[in-house]
Formats: C-alpha cells, sequence, structure tokens
C-alpha cells in the first residue's frame, strides 16, 4: 500500500520485450539503493515488483493486464517516473490509500499557472498550477467532488469535477518534486480512484435505494443491537 506521497523522480532508461513480457529499466539513485529483489515499488502509480536491482537501477517486468490499462509500456527512454516505496505499518498516512492499482488511462488536458490578476507575470518557482485530466468512462462514477484521486501516482484532491474531466489545484512543491512539470498537454496520465469510494459505490449497487443509482434506503439485514451482540458473546 501506498500514500501518494511522491519520494523522488526516476528516469526511464529502456523497455525492451523479453520472453513475453515488457521489462522496463529505469535509473533512480536513492531509490533503488533501498530496494531488494522482490520489492514492491510505484512507479508512476503503478505497483510493480523489482527485479535485477543495484545502487542505481531497478528492472521490473510489466503484464499484459499492465500494458493495457496504464500508460507505462507507452514511454520513452529519458521519460520520468515518479516513485514510491510502500508506507510501513505504523508510519503517517500523508495523502490516502493508494493500492497502485491503476483504473485507466486519463488524459492531461491543460496544466496552467495561476497567474494573479494584479501581475502579469509569475514565478515558476513559486505559482500554483492547475491541472485538468479528462478521465476514462469506467472511472468517472468514483470522481468525488473535494474527494481523492491519484494521478500519476500522486495524491491529490479534486476540486471540481464536470462529468469527464477533473480539475486539481497543484502545489509548487509537487509540481516540481513530481513527472507533472515534464508533461504536456495530451500526455497519457495513470488514473487510480480512492478506493474507499470505490467500495462505498459498490455497496450503493448491492443495496440500492428505491431510485437506481440513489445511496441505499433499505434496512441492512444484519441490523447491530445490543441484545444481537451479547447473545454472541461481544
Amino acid at each position: 500500500m501506498f500514500t501518494g506521497i511522491i519520494e523522488q523522480t526516476g528516469t526511464l532508461v529502456s523497455l525492451k520485450d523479453t520472453g513475453g513480457v515488457r521489462r522496463l529499466t529505469v535509473e533512480a539513485p536513492g531509490i533503488a539503493a533501498r530496494l531488494r529483489e522482490g520489492d514492491s515499488l510505484g512507479v508512476s502509480g503503478v505497483c510493480l515488483t523489482a527485479l535485477d536491482v543495484d545502487p542505481t537501477y531497478f528492472h521490473a517486468d510489466l503484464a499484459q493486464e499492465t500494458l493495457d490499462r496504464t500508460s507505462l509500456g507507452s514511454l520513452a527512454a529519458g521519460a520520468k517516473v515518479n516513485l514510491e516505496l510502500p508506507t510501513a505499518a505504523g508510519s503517517p498516512l500523508g495523502g490516502h490509500i493508494v493500492q497502485g492499482h491503476v483504473d485507466g488511462c486519463g488524459t492531461m488536458t491543460a496544466l496552467d499557472p495561476v497567474i494573479p490578476e494584479s501581475s502579469a507575470q509569475f514565478d515558476k518557482e513559486t505559482t500554483d498550477w492547475t491541472l485538468k485530466v479528462r478521465v476514462p468512462e469506467n472511472v468517472r462514477p468514483w470522481m468525488v467532488h473535494k474527494g481523492s484521486v491519484a494521478v500519476e501516482g500522486i495524491s491529490l484532491t479534486i476540486a471540481d469535477f464536470d462529468g469527464e474531466t477533473i480539475t486539481i489545484a497543484i502545489l509548487p512543491l509537487t509540481y516540481w518534486r513530481t513527472n507533472l512539470h515534464t508533461l504536456s498537454v495530451g500526455a497519457p496520465v495513470n488514473v487510480e480512484a480512492d478506493v474507499l469510494v470505490k467500495l462505498a459505490y459498490a455497496q450503493m449497487l448491492q443495496n440500492p435505494g428505491p431510485k437506481t443509482g440513489t445511496w441505499g434506503t433499505r434496512k441492512p439485514e444484519l441490523e447491530l443491537t445490543e441484545a444481537w451482540l451479547v447473545a454472541n458473546g461481544y
């Protein structure tokens, strides 16, 4: 499990087909030195298994499901990827629960600086940015105003959602510390919805209200009462 707090970026060295899978090689001094063979890590929001680790590089194999659902298979050598190691039990949850199970690829439609009306210029190092991502249709039911979403593995908050595109405020630290500043409009980005929203949505579908698609209003099959708890040894 991850929390969407990116530790550093790495550089894609190569992406090669090897025996039915595609193997990526990433240059990541710092994180690579902390990995062991078989460790999990998040690469631009995708949970992968580290292979052939040395202090500077790590490798990982991409299954067909990963190639079909994420942007990793389309990256070119030199691309920057966001890296995060799993969160240790008991550590502070700085972002939100991120599984590294990407739901689909969105498309970045805008990444614009927020320029104050009183100024015709902006300082790239200190300005905020506005990110807009058109999310895949299958992900849209899980986009919640002021809810969490992982974009390229980054824990972010949805400021607005028009039914197709999410709008997100990006702080300068996030812009420069992650791969966002290297992306151009039209770039595919990995999107993972908040797992808590997905679970709630699944529960809603299993227990719909009087009108399909509304939050459940039926009485649950099991009602917790004091008598039930006593009878069952609680």
